[in-house]
C-alpha cells in the first residue's frame, strides 16, 4: 500500500513539472528525497500506512528544518507543497 501511495505523490510530482516555477520545481525535487527516505525507513519499520508516511516525512523535514536545510521561505514552500501533494494522493485514494 505504502509504495502505492509513493507512486501517486511521485506522480503528482511528475505532472507538475512542464508548468511548475523555480520555486515549486524546488519544493519538489526536496520533498522527492524526503519521500524516498520516508518510504524507504518504513518499509523496514512494518508501517504500510499514509498516516506513517505523512508522520515520517514530516518527521524528516523537521530533522532538516532544525539543521538549517532550508530558509524559513523554503519551508513555507516545502512543507506546504508536501500538505497539498498528501492531501491529494490521499483523496485519489
Amino acid at each position: 500500500m505504502i509504495v502505492e501511495f509513493e507512486s501517486r505523490i511521485l506522480g503528482l510530482i511528475d505532472a507538475m513539472v512542464e508548468h511548475a516555477s523555480d520555486d515549486e520545481l524546488f519544493a519538489s525535487g526536496y520533498l522527492r528525497g524526503h519521500l524516498t527516505l520516508a518510504v524507504a525507513e518504513l518499509e523496514h519499520s512494518g508501517e504500510h500506512t499514509p498516516d506513517a508516511l505523512q508522520a515520517q516525512v514530516l518527521h524528516s523535514l523537521e530533522n532538516a528544518i532544525r539543521a538549517g536545510e532550508l530558509s524559513p521561505r523554503d519551508q513555507q514552500l516545502v512543507v506546504g507543497m508536501w500538505d497539498n501533494l498528501w492531501m491529494q494522493a490521499r483523496n485519489a485514494s
